[in-house]
């Protein structure tokens, strides 16, 4: 069988240093070498910028792709390919994949598995590769602790994480010679209103962009009551669900409008968000293990219902 290597490309700069070492150092050690990139439509447009300069200066020939979901069907996600231009910048693929699993928070993280992981495997069946190939993720030395438990299972490699380390020192050492970079902040992050954020980075990006949020505040409104908890007979229910109960994105399950009104409570009272952040407050920075890119094959990335 080839020899073949699958790419998962987030859009951020780790990745995108180790895409281009792979391609120049490993491309002997594979007959095929795919690099794809899985858009949300929630993505922040300097990352799908970042990607386009990615394949204009390094040639990495991205697979642009997005998730397609199957309402009412017992289905996982496939995919269609995009562009740099005609990818989705209203949340499309987002709000498909809300509508039919619902809004995905600390309790049902299906996001990364729909919007990222499926649409992959999808156009790798498609391609023809199956499941006969490995899987290059870009976690660094650094962050160690987001390998996936069973990677050798899943056939995952982490070439800055073993075999090659590299830190984020070395890789924004990397990225200064190069001509362009991606021009977000840390706390910013490719997706721009992650959940699973700390408050401080999404009050701080409150403060610079609140626009970014009206997607999820118009998720909520619109999808609130979907999700498989709904479908079941209330009368079978260990626990009846409440009648105000819906699903909200953020920690403590707390909607787009509690984080504004906790802003307007805390503005001007915090120190905000920054690369360089070392202040650490048990209330306002714990997160769910978003940084610059949220990637596929994590521990929180697992099979679900379809």
């Amino acid at each position: 069988m080839p020899a073949r290597l699958l790419v998962s490309f987030s859009g951020g700069e780790t990745s995108g240093y180790m895409t281009k070492w792979i391609l120049d150092e490993l491309s002997y050690a594979f007959d095929e070498i795919a690099v794809v990139f899985a858009n949300t439509g929630e993505e922040d447009e300097e990352t799908l910028r970042f990607v386009h300069n990615c394949d204009r200066h390094f040639s990495f020939n991205t697979v642009w792709i997005e998730g397609v979901q199957f309402l009412g069907e017992r289905r996982a996600a496939g995919h269609k390919v995009v562009t740099f231009e005609t990818a989705a910048r209203k949340g499309e693929p987002f709000e498909a994949a809300i509508r039919k699993y619902g809004i995905p928070n600390q309790k049902f993280k299906d996001c990364t598995r729909a919007l990222k992981r499926k649409p992959i495997e999808s156009w790798a069946r498609e391609a023809g590769w199956g499941t006969d190939h490995l899987i290059a993720i870009g976690i660094r030395a650094d962050e160690m602790d987001r390998i996936s438990s069973d990677a050798e299972k899943r056939r995952i490699i982490y070439p800055f994480a073993k075999g090659f380390p590299r830190t984020k020192p070395q890789v924004n050492s990397w990225w200064a010679k190069q001509p362009f970079r991606l021009n977000l902040k840390g706390y910013q992050g490719n997706c721009k209103w992650c959940w699973k954020k700390s408050d401080r980075k999404l009050l701080t990006i409150i403060g610079e962009n609140p626009s970014y949020f009206d997607f999820p505040r118009r998720m909520e409104k619109e999808y609130g009551k979907v999700g498989p908890e709904f479908r079941h007979d209330p009368a079978t229910r260990h626990t009846p669900l409440s009648p105000d109960y819906q699903r909200k994105f953020f920690r403590g399950s707390r909607s787009t409008g509690d984080l504004f009104a906790l802003y307007e409570q805390k503005k001007g009272k915090f120190p905000l968000a920054c690369d360089d952040h070392l202040i650490f407050d048990e209330e306002l920075d714990v997160g769910s293990g978003c940084e610059e890119s949220c990637e596929v094959y994590g521990e929180d990335d697992s099979d679900v219902e379809e």
